[in-house]
């Protein structure tokens, strides 16, 4: 057929007479979408323009724009761009020569589809969801080839178009929708803008509503990281995010090999509002927005980032199935990981009080992480860092190693509460020796995790057992002798242990270099934590408290006044003060139902009444 368009009436070269309701069905949920669609393939012919004006040097004017004009009397609106503009066989090939499957197989494959704007572009959908708000459809294009004829096509939602010449005087591309009664909506500037900003706020050529620019041409992804300042970077931000806090850090991204990647990317200060399970990335191709909701692209543990994605090599119409099988979007995932390493590393090795802050933001994330990937763990494994308890010092695990290599080498100790270790925590204390604080609830998953990567380092919560360090060597004790020692040690645990009734109760007696700690209950690492996990399964069973030690500090005056009262007869009395000792030492470690509770505190005032006036 000849390049031209006196007057053509003609049939769209489609497999179906239904298409056209087919679209406006399927596709209702997200019609607003058409609007990005006609606004990208304006881009589109921008952009062709200026590579065939570069390389054939055709010394076209540079000023290039999208206007997008509303007539509410008319009941239009109008998307027109100069750029390559159409011939009418262009006309032909490109509008009316759409292949689509049946309308069957259509309907049978996306029925069930819960985001319903993937189905654009799968089938060849992008100009024609200008129909899913239209009952009538204008394009108006001229080439930029200097012979070219301008056209007119319009077709009223059929099958049916009419192609004839214009009068257009300018190149490019103007179509007009005659928005359908339901439509209204976008016949109002502000609806127009507001889809404009969500879906094509980062575009690089100037897009117009009545006059005004309305979108960002040149974002920062787009951009040398050595080119842009610290300000500009939190201003990008609350563009981004207007109420949020400013961010934590910040990542640029600007690869070229071995796919293409560009974006920013923010590690948010969290609050309770903040939902870590989402998605909270937008992803752009070529600039143009294409979902806000594209957790693929993103470590799991790494959901808190925000910002933007910019994949020129992704498709634009990109579908959730896709990305879960693209090979790119894993490698995309490995380097997002290996930069916020990095980035974390920077960090930890600047300034450590500037860094704590972010690390208390952070860490439950970077540790999750290094469970999940071997590769964040190797980078951040001497990065991660702790603060010591009664403190706040922040220290590495080598710093903390180091530090103890003489007193207990390759042994960490730790806390989870500290409140409740107090006790356990002063001992330490007095014998100089540094406790580690591990307290949020991944952390006792982390313990293990630390102990399987590195076998020569055990972890032991403070109220695991009385370590060495703590307890005096048999030739400090000022005793008459190892006979006296021993039977008085004997004693004191016999009489304790005939006071105590309880299931996987035992006693043992150490003369502590402190003796302002009558005694404590210590479980072994391994033990405690097996019943932990046994506790897990045990839903509704709150202390399922097994085997236990009450570790008697054979030093206290609190066990002397024991022995005391039980030579003086008061058995009573000292069986009140075993007791008190043993719920003392229990209370860090579970909590006592409202019996025991009561009868504690009954207990503790009878104590004060007797023995407070005691000299």
């Amino acid at each position: 057929m000849p390049d031209n368009a006196k007057m053509e009436k003609g049939h769209i070269s489609i497999h179906t007479e239904n298409i056209f309701p087919i679209i406006k069905k399927w596709l209702y949920s997200e019609k607003e979408i058409f609007l990005r669609e006609l606004v990208s393939n304006g881009v589109d012919a921008i952009h062709k323009l200026q590579h065939i004006n570069l390389i054939e040097g055709l010394q076209l004017e540079d000023e290039y724009a999208i206007d997008i004009t509303v007539d509410k009397d008319a009941g239009t609106l109008s998307i027109r761009d100069n750029g390559l503009g159409m011939t009418a066989d262009e006309v032909r090939k490109y509008i009316n020569q759409v292949a689509f499957s049946s309308a069957e197989e259509f309907v049978e494959k996306f029925k069930d589809l819960d985001d319903k704007n993937q189905i654009i572009g799968h089938f060849g959908l992008g100009f024609y969801s200008a129909f899913m708000v239209s009952e009538k459809v204008e394009i108006f294009t001229r080439s930029y080839q200097s012979d070219a004829v301008a056209v007119h096509w319009v077709c009223e939602g059929s099958t049916d178009y009419h192609l004839e010449e214009c009068d257009k005087a300018g190149r490019g591309t103007e179509v007009v929708l005659h928005l359908g009664a339901e439509e209204k909506e976008f016949l109002e500037p502000f609806r127009i803008r507001e889809i404009l900003k969500r879906f094509c706020n980062f575009l690089p050529v100037p897009i117009r509503l009545a006059g005004d620019v309305v979108n960002d041409q040149n974002p920062l992804w787009t951009r040398s990281a050595s080119e842009v300042k610290d300000e500009e970077y939190r201003d990008f931000y609350k563009k981004l995010y207007p109420l949020a806090d400013e961010p934590l850090f910040w990542i640029h991204l600007n690869i070229d090999y071995p796919f293409n990647l560009k974006g920013v990317l923010y590690f948010p200060r969290l609050t309770t509002e903040f939902d870590v399970a989402k998605s909270h990335i937008k992803l752009f191709c070529n600039q143009v927005f294409v979902s806000d909701n594209c957790p693929e692209l993103i470590p799991e543990f790494l959901n808190p980032l925000q910002g933007c994605l910019d994949a020129p090599d992704l498709p634009l119409n990109v579908s959730r199935s896709y990305l879960q099988n693209e090979p790119q979007v894993r490698k995309i995932r490995e380097v997002i990981s290996g930069r916020v390493a990095s980035k974390i590393v920077e960090l930890a090795k600047g300034d450590r009080a500037g860094f704590v802050p972010v690390w208390e933001n952070i860490h439950t994330f970077v540790k999750y992480g290094m469970l999940r990937d071997d590769k964040f763990h190797d980078k951040l494994k001497d990065h991660v860092i702790y603060r010591l308890a009664g403190s706040q010092e922040y220290v590495t695990l080598p710093e903390y190693l180091e530090k103890a290599a003489a007193k207990h080498a390759d042994k960490v100790y730790y806390t989870n509460n500290e409140a409740a270790q107090s006790t356990y925590l002063k001992l330490f204390a007095n014998q100089g020796m540094d406790v580690l604080v591990l307290d949020s609830l991944i952390d006792s998953h982390f313990i293990q995790f630390l102990e399987m990567k590195n076998g020569k380092v055990a972890f032991q919560r403070v109220d695991s057992d009385v370590t060495e360090n703590l307890i005096e060597e048999d030739a400090k004790i000022q005793l008459p002798g190892k006979d006296e020692r021993k039977a008085r040690l004997d004693r004191i645990r016999q009489l304790f242990e005939e006071a105590i009734k309880a299931d996987g109760f035992s006693v043992r007696v150490e003369n502590f270099k402190d003796d302002s700690v009558p005694g404590m209950v210590v479980l072994s690492e391994q033990t405690r934590r097996l019943q932990e996990m046994t506790r897990m399964l045990r839903k509704g069973d709150e202390n399922p408290f097994g085997e236990h030690t009450l570790c008697l500090n054979g030093k206290s005056p609190v066990v002397d006044t024991i022995i005391g009262l039980k030579d003086q007869g008061r058995d009573e009395d000292a069986a009140m003060l075993m007791q008190q000792i043993y719920d003392l030492s229990m209370l860090p470690h579970c909590a006592f139902d409202r019996e025991r509770m009561a009868a504690f505190l009954e207990r503790s005032n009878r104590i004060l009444c007797k023995f407070g006036s005691l000299g």
